[in-house]
């Protein structure tokens, strides 16, 4: 017992240290739970697509509960409303503590802690009471809206085969994910684009070549740079590109309700992103570069020669190819920036990666950045450019739908 008393001492200091930290870098409390909700959903071990459903909710929830009290925005069909004295950062915490318990249970115990390490920051009184009840208001609500939004639907993928032949027995990643209600597009087909390049075609030879040579797991030809930005973007939780998100939302002088808005667009964003792209990958299904390489003789196109050892950098994703997923989430993330912050001078855009270690990289631009995690699935050898730029196309049309819900860039 005295261990356990001893344990919970420590995490629960660990949980205000990480409040104080955090408020010292001149966050605000959607900021600060965003990065903490970030870790709980990646401890959580639910993996990326539904840590990218969660903190949809979870942003979700907190706008609206931050907007029911500032009244800063229009009000959405939830029609929420609260008193103008309810604290702001009592109800962030609890939309937080409500979503995040019922979607990554097994960390109910860092969910709490933090929650009430967040609340003693609070002076007591009817406004934290008020701003809880509202927060958990808004959190019943976001999660009564996307109870049914085909999350939760049956994994039902049929291998391709003949009957006794022997094929590799992993099931391919979430083909149930395209059934899925999205937030932003009238369905997960709207943005399906056109299909793959022929495989005769001088655009499928460029792409081919240009990925065998970059993405071999031993090139001679991909940089030490190449390489470190690989393993970078090899990251696939959703985190990775909230460190961007924030680097626009700790800028001097935004409101606490334009982040809270700011954050429920990228992640309503991201979330579509990857229904819509999941939709256009088991549609198509194109064959990844490990699989097309070592059959290049049998594609139908001279240019395209056979390695038949080849190996990709990274392990391969179990998925098909086309198009990138990495890269319309990326766009989407950077096409709801850049419809935040318009013409104003972009502030240096910081990132961490828990694949690569905890490195970060930082970008001037957000159309550079946009363009990195296009090479970087290249580099990656699990890509080919023309699925690249497709994706990539395909997040700015789903950015611009949630830059259009929220009418960002507005004060």
């Amino acid at each position: 017992m005295k261990i356990t008393i001893k344990n919970k001492a420590i995490t629960l200091l660990a949980a205000i240290i990480w409040v104080f930290t955090i408020s010292s870098a001149q966050a605000d409390a959607v900021t600060e739970w965003n990065q903490r909700a970030g870790d709980i959903v990646v401890k959580a071990d639910i993996g990326p697509l539904p840590a990218e459903r969660a903190l949809a909710m979870v942003h979700a929830a907190v706008y609206e509960a931050v907007n029911a009290i500032t009244r800063k925005f229009p009000v959405s069909d939830l029609n929420l409303k609260a008193d103008l004295d309810a604290s702001v950062e009592a109800a962030i915490a609890a939309a937080n503590r409500t979503v995040l318990s019922r979607l990554a249970p097994s960390q109910q115990a860092m969910i709490d802690i933090s929650y009430h390490a967040a609340l003693e920051l609070i002076a007591d009184g009817p406004e934290k009471t008020k701003g809880i009840a509202i927060g958990e208001k808004a959190a019943a609500a976001i999660l009564t809206l996307r109870a049914d939004d085909g999350a939760n639907v049956t994994e039902e993928y049929r291998p391709r085969t003949h009957a006794g032949v022997y094929i590799p027995t992993v099931i391919p990643e979430a083909p149930q994910w395209v059934q899925r209600k999205p937030w932003l597009m009238s369905s997960p087909s709207q943005f399906r684009p056109a299909p793959p390049p022929a495989l005769d075609s001088e655009l499928w030879a460029r792409d081919y070549n240009e990925v065998k040579a970059l993405g071999r797991k031993d090139s001679q030809q991909r940089t030490s740079e190449q390489t470190e930005i690989a393993r970078f973007w090899e990251e696939v939780m959703p985190p990775i590109y909230h460190g961007i998100v924030r680097s626009v939302a700790n800028l001097p002088g935004r409101e606490i309700t334009q982040n809270a808005r700011l954050f429920a667009a990228v992640t309503q964003s991201s979330d579509d992103a990857l229904i819509a792209v999941f939709d256009a990958k088991y549609h198509y299904g194109l064959w990844r570069p490990v699989t097309a390489i070592r059959n290049g003789d049998i594609d139908g196109n001279d240019a395209t020669e056979r390695d038949p050892s080849w190996l990709p950098l990274i392990d391969t994703p179990m998925h098909p190819e086309y198009p990138c997923a990495h890269c319309i989430v990326s766009s989407a993330v950077g096409t709801v920036l850049q419809a935040e912050i318009g013409d104003d001078p972009t502030p240096l855009l910081t990132t961490t990666s828990a694949a690569a270690g905890g490195v970060k990289r930082s970008w001037t631009t957000i159309d550079d950045f946009m363009q990195e995690v296009i090479d970087a699935r290249i580099y990656d050898g699990v890509h080919y450019r023309n699925s690249g730029n497709i994706g990539a196309v395909m997040g700015k049309q789903i950015g611009k739908l949630a830059a259009q819900k929220y009418q960002l860039g507005s004060k």
